[in-house]
């Protein structure tokens, strides 16, 4: 069955997708485990991670390379 895309939701994230560490990025989402992968280089290859609420920040030396999003679903706006 075929998805429909909100074109207009695309539209509104833009500005935060240019303003990103990186102009590449590999987004994962895995509904089951409601788990959001933001990966700003590929292999991601982080030598540190720190938990923030429901974010892990991967960092490899001083740069941010990925970011999970735990619960990815309650950032939704209903």
């Amino acid at each position: 069955m075929a998805k429909t895309i909100n074109v207009q939701k695309i539209s509104e994230i833009i500005p935060s997708l240019l303003s990103m560490p990186s102009k590449a990025m590999w987004i994962d989402y895995d509904e089951e485990a409601d788990v959001l992968y933001i990966n700003f280089e590929k292999p991601q290859k982080a030598t540190d991670s720190k938990m923030t609420n429901d974010m892990i920040i991967h960092y490899r030396n001083r740069d941010v390379v990925g970011v999970t999003v735990l619960h990815a679903s309650h950032y939704l706006k209903t």
